[in-house]
């Protein structure tokens, strides 16, 4: 065989497997980009949007997300801490009818705390709680970010929200609050409905505490957040 020929066949043999190697790089980052797409959904399009298009660029800054907070266990809530969360946000939404931006302000802080509690970055550390919270309650973390920078507007010249965009974040918020507190302590809960029967109370509520939904922990006051009653809507 004469050197020519071989110089042809090696030059076919690098040209195939370059392709092989691109064909499977290509599949690789589209099996990755469809991952990430549902895990993190409006996440995702957010982040390509950031990114001007780039799902490259978007795809790697979720990646990091995901290996920086996706380990996080998140802790459970003991029962008395999950009924005053749960008191605290009913009052949210009551305070919202008189003052919707001090209860957007609260709503903010509330989350905060809570995401805190729960084993996530402190609320001292937004963006970084932010990031890990949009890892493990992608669909829901928005409502957080709306709130927060309703209560925080960037700059003596910002726009500020209106009642009703103020209203539409505080409803999206509580969303991730409602994923954040609902299974926090199931076998707490349960063991405390255990203790309540062994003292014989046959179920009955104590006078004077807020009456919840002992299969989610949610307060049963009317949600407040009604067009027809906030006021300066």
């Amino acid at each position: 065989m004469s050197t020519g020929v071989i110089i042809v066949l090696i030059v076919i043999v690098v040209a195939v497997v370059a392709a092989v190697i691109a064909r499977l790089v290509m599949a690789r980052g589209a099996g990755g980009g469809q991952s990430l797409k549902r895990r993190f959904g409006p996440e995702y399009d957010r982040a390509l949007a950031r990114h001007d298009g780039d799902s490259q660029a978007a795809e790697r800054e979720l990646e990091e997300r995901v290996q920086r907070h996706g380990s996080l266990r998140q802790q459970p809530l003991d029962p008395a801490a999950l009924d005053r969360y749960t008191v605290r946000w009913t009052a949210i939404q009551e305070q919202f009818v008189d003052s919707p931006r001090d209860a957007v302000v609260e709503a903010d802080r509330l989350l905060a705390e809570v995401a805190g509690a729960r084993g996530f970055p402190a609320g001292d550390r937004y963006e970084e709680q932010l990031s890990a919270l949009s890892v493990h309650h992608a669909h829901h973390v928005n409502g957080y970010r709306r709130v927060h920078l309703a209560a925080h507007p960037n700059g003596a010249g910002a726009d500020r929200a209106d009642t009703e965009q103020l209203r539409e974040s505080l409803v999206e918020a509580r969303a991730l609050f409602e994923a954040l507190t609902t299974s926090a302590a199931p076998s707490a809960r349960d063991g405390r409905a255990q203790l309540r029967k062994a003292d014989g109370d046959g179920g009955e509520e104590a006078a004077g505490t807020t009456r919840t939904d002992s299969s989610r922990g949610r307060s049963h006051a009317p949600w407040a957040l009604n067009r027809r009653h906030v006021k300066g809507s």
